[in-house]
């Protein structure tokens, strides 16, 4: 029976990591049809960024309660899921609490101690974030941006991650209890669950049967909750928990407000400069076709544009900061990640289903992303400051901007009468040069 058990075990483990691989194999191929970019330099300064806001969270700080109920997930998961190899382990070989055998007694305890302290902090901050994701009508967790599937999957990862931690401590108790009992060797030290869930169990006047039933079923649903959680994270914006590492390390790590150059401009240019080149000589069969200037679906956009739409976090601090938005206007730099995101992933559906891209009628600008959107932003940088995760939101903008004026000469009125102005008189004021300095006349 026990060699069932272990089977079965391994073959869960075998699809569960399967079916994430193949996931995150799935992302890798999405986001390589983006545009290559070459953001390998400098690599001391990024493994810096990355180690300092990846990990460090450096940019949380600046909303302090949620930066610490944050902190204690994230933490706490983390160092939680250390006792993954240890379920491993035991599931595998049939043992029970393997590492006690490589840490030892002492530093077991305080492995173990550790974990359900760190557990139970996971528990407040869950519970906090719940309520204040649904209780308290905080603006940017309630806005249209969030309505259906993303409230429900911010929702769904809180309740998961409650009922793992319960699981870990109902776990837990019934190891202790049947520790006190000599139906295993005493090992850890489990300070919550001993004090909390155990007399419980002792008052409902539980038996050794029966408490090894919770203590063996709440293992196997700690494990199988880890491969669900795992699983789902390709569906949730929680997928920022890998993909902030990456994003990170890729950021931009030129000066805010700095715009890229046009590679298919400068060439138009350079050609343009050169007296001996010949403007109507044919281009050789083996050019390749010229690139659109900008953006228009997320072919366009480049890799690390696709990359930021998989680590958004959703949590709206970029549009909270967005001073088009606080004014009224439609822009959300969320739901523009949020919209580039959707488009990626609809394109990679069909890819799965016919082998290859199928033209489907749609583009990211105006099926997913509206021309009023772009034009409301005054490219002021707030939401790429705002951001925890080094996303940049405007990077995007820009590049469907430009592809509206310079592919589709469909910049607003106002817009084309200051390039006129600038063509004209060299201002964006529609005054020649010899009128501009009357005002300083006027009295």
């Amino acid at each position: 029976m026990q060699y069932i058990d272990n089977v079965l075990f391994l073959l869960l483990l075998i699809a569960g990591f399967g079916l994430f691989f193949k996931s995150l194999k799935e992302i890798y191929r999405n986001i390589k049809l983006g545009r290559e970019i070459n953001r390998t330099d400098h690599p001391s300064e990024r493994w810096k960024v990355m180690a300092k806001v990846a990990l460090g969270q450096s940019k949380m700080k600046k909303r302090p309660v949620a930066a610490i109920l944050h902190l204690f997930v994230y933490v706490g998961f983390v160092i939680i899921n250390i006792e993954l190899i240890e379920i491993i382990v035991d599931g595998i070989f049939g043992t029970h609490r393997f590492l006690s055998t490589i840490f030892g007694d002492t530093l077991y305890g305080v492995f173990t101690a550790t974990l359900e302290i760190l557990a139970a902090l996971v528990v407040i901050a869950v519970v906090a974030f719940f309520i204040r994701r649904n209780g308290l009508k905080i603006p940017r967790l309630s806005s249209i941006d969030l309505k259906g599937w993303p409230k429900n999957d911010a929702n769904w990862i809180l309740l998961i991650e409650f009922a793992l931690m319960m699981a870990f401590f109902k776990m837990n108790a019934a190891d202790w209890l049947l520790q006190q009992k000599g139906a295993f060797a005493a090992h850890g030290s489990f300070p919550i669950s001993s004090n909390l869930i155990a007399p419980i169990y002792e008052s409902l006047g539980f038996g050794e049967g029966f408490l090894h039933f919770i203590e063996k079923g709440a293992w196997w649903f700690h494990f199988v909750g880890i491969l669900f959680f795992m699983n789902y994270l390709y569906y949730s914006k929680h997928l920022h928990i890998i993909f902030a590492f990456p994003n990170t390390w890729y950021a931009n790590l030129e000066k805010k407000g700095k715009f890229n150059n046009l590679n298919s401009v400068t060439q138009e240019i350079k050609l343009m400069m050169d007296p001996n080149a010949d403007p109507y000589a044919a281009q050789p069969e083996s050019a390749e076709a010229p690139a659109k200037f900008g953006a228009e679906d997320v072919f366009d956009l480049n890799q690390v544009q696709l990359l930021n739409a998989y680590s958004c976090t959703e949590c709206g601090r970029c549009t909270a900061e967005c001073p088009a938005n606080i004014t009224g206007k439609k822009l959300s730099p969320r739901k523009i990640m949020m919209s580039t995101r959707d488009r990626i992933e609809e394109v990679g559906k069909n890819i799965n289903k016919n082998g290859k891209f199928v033209d489907d009628g749609k583009k990211l600008l105006n099926d997913y992303i509206t021309k009023e959107e772009l034009w409301a932003c005054t490219s002021c940088n707030a939401c790429v400051e705002a951001c925890p995760v080094l996303i940049d939101p405007l990077s995007i903008i820009f590049e469907m901007r430009r592809f509206l004026v310079m592919e589709q000469s469909a910049a607003p009125q106002e817009l084309n009468m200051m390039m006129t102005n600038i063509e004209n008189n060299a201002a964006p004021w529609q005054y020649n040069q010899a009128d501009r300095l009357n005002w300083a006349n006027d009295n």
